[in-house]
């Protein structure tokens, strides 16, 4: 195995737990009912994608762009003041696949300027390669686009690549594009369709190290 992609939010930051609790502000202000729900269906899914599912699910005159603004600013103050967290395990995580030689690249849904801000910021971004996000390609996850363009821009076979996800969009994602999926569960549980789609599930990023020393036989 040559690289190692990762997805953003709920792997690399716990950014989606945020995003949860800065919907719910907004919700109770406006009397939204269930948004927690809304918003886990949307986990791993670009923005496009992501205002469709609102509007199926609150009716075609829901005013997503409005809610998701004031939304948007409350997390992006948030943030601001320091309140976006790196997962814990993620420095070590990259320091050793660095040592190794690995190439190292970024697959997420969210919009190219926010991720390569918020991996500046978080002091991560000077690790990876490649930046993929999904403005940059037409079709979202769960089909395999972004990390079939990942993989292309690094220059690795996808079947050369271990993929890191946290959703179940993610995660088909990569198995479609024919890679070897690692799964470390943020607020999505596995299920018997991701045990069937990854290679394994660590219930941390630390423990992705150990199985990298197993499985690639590094000392």
């Amino acid at each position: 195995m040559q690289a190692v992609i990762f997805d953003m939010d709920g792997v690399i930051f716990d950014s989606e737990n945020l995003v949860i609790k800065c919907w719910k502000v907004v919700a109770e202000k406006y009397g939204i009912k269930d948004v927690e729900a809304a918003c886990r269906e949307c986990l791993g899914v670009n923005s496009v994608e992501t205002k469709e599912r609102f509007l199926k699910k609150y009716g075609e005159e829901f005013p997503y762009d409005e809610y998701k603004s004031e939304m948007s600013a409350l997390y992006h103050e948030t943030v601001l003041n320091g309140g976006l967290d790196l997962k814990p395990g993620i420095v070590e995580l990259l320091t050793f696949l660095k040592e190794h030689k690995y190439g190292l690249a970024v697959a997420s849904s969210t919009r190219k300027a926010v991720v390569e801000s918020q991996l500046k910021n978080a002091g991560v971004l000077k690790f990876f390669d490649e930046i993929i996000c999904g403005d940059m390609v037409k079709k979202s996850k769960p089909e395999p686009d972004i990390y079939l363009t990942a993989a292309e821009k690094i220059r690795v076979d996808p079947t050369r690549c271990y993929a890191i996800e946290d959703s179940y969009n993610g995660i088909r994602s990569a198995y479609r594009a024919g890679m070897q999926v690692i799964m470390v569960p943020d607020l999505l549980p596995p299920t018997e369709e991701t045990k069937e789609k990854c290679c394994i599930i660590c219930n941390s990023l630390l423990d992705v190290i150990r199985f990298l020393e197993r499985t690639d036989s590094i000392e």
